[in-house]
């Protein structure tokens, strides 16, 4: 009898060994001799939106998330939708929206309050922790809950200038940037109608931004600094070396009709291919509120890649979105693009440490607002105010024009 039960024991082993060999082996290939690619692949369809400089990036990424990814078939559309325009667009029709987006992270809250974001769990929330700068996952974080992976670190703004026009003491301040404009007959270039950038002034000035216990945007733009600020404002959009309008300007412009610009990393490899050996970049100036001279402030942001929570593929939207913002593709994004990334290993790296806009951008941040309690409220009405300096629209006054903006931003 004990032979008997020593018997069947041992055959039943060996069966099931056999079994357990069977399925890990019809798990890691096929139960058939065809290669993976002569098989048929489920097909998954998703959309990605981006902005317009990133397209050629994207897609360079997407085709080697394919190859990482060949047991499925993706069929990936792209849509060119800036970050800035991501959440409006995204809201318009859920439905329609891309699967995978990119946006600002100021976005966030409200996007978490529309129910708009998958939330990001599990070994994907692990890995964001571990691979991306504090401050960048607290960017993608409401409430203590991930809804976003961090994609860069530098969603902020510092002064680009060439070097053979203004010096790097004249780099400091903006009377004196002005004053090397005029001797050259060229001008400075900043997006005043743009209300991102025209914050700067506010900023520097020493008004604030928050969110109060309602959830609402509080705003003091128009107190006596707030003033003090646009009146510095209504000084330069006055200025014959003064230039606004969009970054195409300023990608166009400089070395040429410019000397100097406000603007973001994106458009590094425009400026370094315009400048040349000229090429430079520094913080924001000073500038001169009441007699005296104060530093101009700045948002300092991130940029983030969110998974639509309508998603008919949430598995392969999130592994996708992981994938644009890994390590590889943050160091990729760096090299062709010149953009800082919030991946603690590439961010170390000595050739992003030594960047000269990088640089500049690390400079600024020290006077730089976060956009974490930035609400939507906020955005229109002080691009409508940055408009009427650009257009030297003085009517009504500049204080009554401030309340109006405050009104509207905090209601």
């Amino acid at each position: 009898m004990k032979k008997f039960v020593a018997v069947f024991l041992t055959t039943l082993l060996v069966t099931t060994a056999l079994f357990a060999g069977g399925a890990k082996e019809s798990n890691s290939s096929t139960q058939n001799t065809k290669p993976v690619d002569m098989m048929e692949k489920e097909t998954v369809n998703l959309k990605v939106w981006g902005s317009i400089d990133a397209q050629d990036l994207l897609k360079e990424m997407v085709e080697s998330f394919k190859q990482e990814y060949p047991e499925k078939e993706y069929n990936i559309e792209f849509g060119i939708v800036s970050e800035a325009d991501a959440k409006a667009r995204y809201l318009e029709d859920p439905e329609a929206a891309a699967d995978v987006f990119f946006f600002a992270n100021d976005q966030l809250k409200d996007m978490v309050k529309a129910g708009a974001l998958y939330q990001i769990a599990g070994s994907y929330k692990e890995k964001v922790i571990a691979q991306n700068g504090e401050g960048s996952v607290e960017s993608a974080t409401v409430d203590n809950k991930l809804y976003a992976f961090p994609e860069t670190a530098d969603n902020g703004y510092f002064m680009y200038y060439d070097k053979s026009v203004i010096s790097s003491e004249d780099a400091k301040s903006l009377d004196s940037i002005l004053a090397a404009c005029k001797e050259s007959n060229k001008k400075f270039y900043f997006d005043l109608s743009n209300s991102w950038y025209v914050a700067s002034f506010f900023f520097g000035a020493g008004c604030s931004l928050g969110i109060d216990e309602n959830g609402k945007q509080t705003c003091n733009f128009n107190n006596a600094d707030g003033l003090s600020a646009a009146n510095a404002i209504k000084e330069l959009t006055a200025s014959p070396y003064f230039m606004g309008g969009d970054q195409s300007v300023l990608t166009g412009g400089m070395g040429d009709s410019l000397a100097a610009g406000v603007c973001g990393t994106w458009v590094a490899n425009a400026m370094k291919e315009k400048l040349g050996d000229n090429y430079a970049a520094t913080k924001l100036p000073t500038f001169t509120r009441d007699g005296e001279q104060v530093q101009l402030g700045s948002f300092a942001g991130y940029k983030l890649c969110g998974v639509s929570k309508v998603t008919k593929s949430p598995v392969d939207a999130m592994k996708l979105a992981q994938w644009f913002t890994n390590e590889q593709n943050q160091l990729l994004r760096f090299e062709k693009r010149g953009i800082g990334p919030s991946n603690i290993k590439v961010a170390a790296m000595d050739e992003v440490l030594k960047t000269p806009e990088l640089a500049a951008l690390a400079q600024q941040s020290l006077y730089a607002v976060s956009q974490n309690d930035v609400l939507g409220t906020f955005w229109g009405p002080v691009e409508a105010f940055g408009a009427n300096m650009e257009a030297f629209n003085y009517e009504p006054s500049i204080q009554a024009q401030l309340d109006d903006v405050v009104s509207q931003i905090t209601n």
